[in-house]
Formats: structure tokens, sequence, C-alpha cells
């Protein structure tokens, strides 16, 4: 069965919409009524199939009260819910919680990450993420605790089902985040993780050279239902990649990422070895 035409945009509108809706506490029937809708029309709406005006969709907000700061964002969106790829662009540093990204590994089946230079952030452990954290110029001190715990709260979805297969250059296991002790601490959750059923970790080795992943980090994410999309993000903005022939030369990258890396048991192998000579350093230490 074809997958169903959908973009980041139009699945936010939705589930802000459906979240308005929820918070009141009454049925999407009798939200209808007051507004003076079929039913079949608020459904619509909120699957993204359109059907309503700019001021009707501002007269659902207000008798579903939501706030300012989502009534704003929703309108917004409203007229974008067909336009492919996004870019957003956070100011001088991104929100404690990345609200797109986290409503798309929710509907996700499949991930595919690629880091070149430190662990993904989905492996990551707490004392390294927090180490990451505290390096950002931008982030503010005191949201330090706050933003490791929202990006713990991602790390959750992917136990959810979601099938991952994570591509990492050997060079990001080389990088002591948080001195010897946290590293260590690292290469050991990177095996813990290794070994669970639907996590694959493939390592690209330093001896390769040149590789396809030359131009960054990203993440494919595949749906049941929708087209697959891209992820990047950067110090103070996130971009949603859709179309489709982009998502083709991604897919082409990963082809060759995974002819590239050593296979599960020689990845393994390599961050056992790893380990061990950390382990070394702490002790020397």
């Amino acid at each position: 069965m074809p997958k169903r035409i959908s973009t980041v945009r139009g699945r936010e509108f939705g589930a802000g919409l459906r979240a308005v809706i929820t918070g009141t506490g009454l049925t999407s029937r009798a939200v209808a009524d007051i507004v003076g809708w079929h039913e079949a029309k608020l459904s619509d709406v909120v699957n993204g199939k359109g059907g309503a005006t700019l001021v009707e969709i501002a007269t659902l907000l207000g008798v579903c009260r939501a706030n300012a700061a989502e009534t704003a964002h929703l309108l917004a969106l409203c007229p974008e819910m067909h336009i492919r790829g996004w870019w957003q662009q956070h100011g001088m540093y991104p929100p404690i919680q990345l609200r797109t990204v986290f409503e798309e590994l929710k509907a996700a089946k499949t991930l595919i990450s690629w880091h070149t230079h430190m662990v993904p952030l989905f492996l990551q452990t707490a004392d390294y993420m927090r180490e990451v954290v505290r390096a950002s110029s931008t982030t503010p001190a005191d949201e330090l605790q706050d933003r490791v715990k929202a990006q713990l709260g991602m790390q959750e979805l992917l136990r959810c089902g979601v099938k991952c297969t994570f591509l990492i250059h050997e060079l990001a296991l080389h990088l002591p985040v948080g001195g010897a002790e946290v590293h260590t601490g690292q290469l050991l959750h990177l095996l813990h993780m290794a070994n669970r059923p639907r996590i694959t970790i493939r390592i690209v080795p330093t001896a390769h050279g040149s590789h396809a992943g030359l131009a960054g980090p990203f993440t494919y994410l595949d749906f049941p239902k929708y087209e697959p999309l891209v992820w990047t993000d950067t110090e103070n903005s996130s971009l949603f990649v859709e179309a489709p022939e982009a998502i083709k030369g991604y897919e082409k990258v990963i082809r060759a990422l995974d002819e590239s890396s050593l296979d599960e048991v020689e990845s393994k192998g390599l961050i056992v070895r790893l380990c061990d000579a950390s382990r070394t350093d702490v002790h020397d230490a």
C-alpha cells in the first residue's frame, strides 16, 4: 500500500490541534457542535485534509482556550501544512525540548543515525550527555539538567519498538568527552546497547579514510504510513528534509556507509578494545 502524502508541518499541526481539543475534556462531537461544524469536518481538519479557513481555526482554538503561544504556533502552521521541508531557526540556541523531533520519533518505525565526531544522542549516557551540553558556548548553565532530562526522554521513545541502526565513525569513540572515567562508562554503555535486539551499531574505521558521510551527521526516519524524512541539527537550528530526491540522496549515503562499516561483531570487538584502553587510562590516572 502506498504511503500517505504527509508533511512534518501538517503532522505537527494535527497533533497540536488534537492536544488542544483533548485539553478541553470534551468529546470531538461536543467541540464541533460548539463551533458549528460537522464532526466529520473537525476530523478532516485534525487529519490534515483541510476544509477550514484560518478564521475558523482561530475560532476553534479560542473555543478550546488554547494558550497564546500555542495559538500563534498553530495559526502560523495552518497555511503551510502542505510545504515539504522545514528549517527551524531557534535563535541563539534551541529550545529545551525539540517538539518536532519528539513527535516524529514517536511515529517512526525505523531510525538510522550517522555521526562523525561524537556518540549519537540516542546512545549517550547521562554523564556523557551532560558534558556535551555543558561544552556548548551558548546553552544557559541553569538549563543543563532540564536539557539532559529532555534528551533522555527522547531516548525513551526508542524503547517502544523502533528498529535502530547507528553508524558511527571510529574517531567519535576516541574523543574522551568528560575525561577517562566518563569515556569508559560511555564505551561500556555502547556495548550494552549493541546487545539489545532492535539496535545495531556499526563502526566506520579510521583506516578506511575518506567516506560517503564526510558532509556530516544526520538521522533518517521511516514511518509505517508516511514517507521518510531526514533530520539534521546544528548549534541553533533543526532541518527536516522531505523532498523525495533529497531523501534518495541520503539513502545512497547510508548504503555507502553500510559498505564502509565493520560488521556488528567487528564493531563490538573494536569497542571492547577501546574500552580496555580507556580502563587502563583510568587505572593509570
